[in-house]
């Protein structure tokens, strides 16, 4: 399939009384793996991935927007990553999926392995697109960290006291919304792999202008995060096969912390293939990135319940 593939339209679910939103591509009875979307993205980040790879395996795609993402309700209090779990697993729970594969990019990579870590009976594989792990805070810096967190509630509130508000920026049209993503983005963009994720995130407001349905909140500093020590125990913690599939220009590559985090996980294969931090995303990449999926899931039969395999293996009829 070429950079030019044009993928078929996903379904659209409501999910938990209409809490949660999910695109899905394949059959419903098909094998299910899960997709956890990035920081700040939403479920159409695997709009280019997710029908080759229903098309290579057989299997079913569901992506859903995390809280505060795409077209999910905002949640009340914060976006603590563990909280995130919470979100895959009433997802998991409401489409009756006791052990899902999870395919995972950057933030959502990290959220699938706090839960493989903690819930191993929850999860058959982990398949991670340009993100491992997440991001620390040392134990000596936390005080700093929490100010930083409290900090930015409390002037939130003193805005919303003078009605100055929190919501997020608005833009004369979807176009405009793009070239701001391509050049504000945490990671480099460009604006053919980001428009997916834009149109999803945009609701027409006053006036013909578009306005981002993300919740401004998000971009508020983490009061607490794992320190190194811990992020390293729940990558040790990692029971089921693991694929990870990185970007040449991406985020973690040779960088002293890439290296140590991948040297904690017991069942890793690395792929490194040419693209961005999105390159599952990106039309000339995204063909590459579910070949090397299909070829790691074929010799893993990861297309297969696991634990299904291994009792045939060990002669269950």
């Amino acid at each position: 399939m070429s950079a030019s593939y044009a993928p078929p339209a996903p379904r659209s679910l409501s999910l938990c009384d209409g809490r949660l939103a999910a695109l899905s591509w394949g059959e419903p009875g098909a094998p299910t793996w899960l997709a956890l979307h990035g920081w700040l993205d939403n479920a159409a980040s695997f709009s280019r991935l997710a029908p080759r790879l229903v098309e290579r395996l057989g299997i079913r795609v569901v992506a859903l927007d995390f809280a505060g993402h795409g077209l999910s309700a905002h949640r009340e209090g914060g976006y603590a990553l563990w909280d995130y779990v919470h979100d895959l697993l009433d997802v998991a729970d409401a489409l009756e999926l006791a052990r899902p594969t999870l395919l995972a990019h950057s933030m959502g990579a990290g959220v699938a392995g706090l839960a493989a870590a903690a819930l191993p009976e929850r999860v058959e594989r982990l398949v991670l697109i340009d993100g491992l792990g997440a991001v620390t805070t040392e134990a000596e810096e936390a005080p700093v960290q929490l100010r930083k967190g409290l900090l930015a509630v409390r002037r939130a509130r003193t805005r919303a006291a003078s009605a100055s508000g929190t919501r997020a920026p608005s833009y004369p049209d979807s176009e405009a919304a793009v070239a701001a993503r391509v050049a504000g983005g945490a990671t480099p963009i460009d604006a053919e792999t980001a428009r997916p994720l834009m149109r999803r995130n945009l609701e027409d407001v006053s006036g013909g202008r578009v306005r981002l349905r993300t919740d401004a909140r998000l971009l508020r500093p983490s009061p607490v995060r794992l320190c190194p020590e811990q992020l390293d125990a729940m990558l040790r913690a990692l029971e089921c096969p693991v694929l990870l599939v990185e970007g040449t220009t991406g985020i973690l590559g040779d960088r002293p912390r890439a290296r140590r985090v991948r040297g904690e996980v017991a069942h890793l294969t690395r792929r490194v293939l040419p693209g961005g931090h999105h390159l599952h995303l990106e039309p000339a990449a995204a063909g590459e990135v579910a070949r090397a999926i299909a070829d790691w899931s074929v010799l893993e039969g990861a297309h297969e319940p696991l634990h299904d395999r291994r009792h045939e293996r060990e002669g269950g009829s």
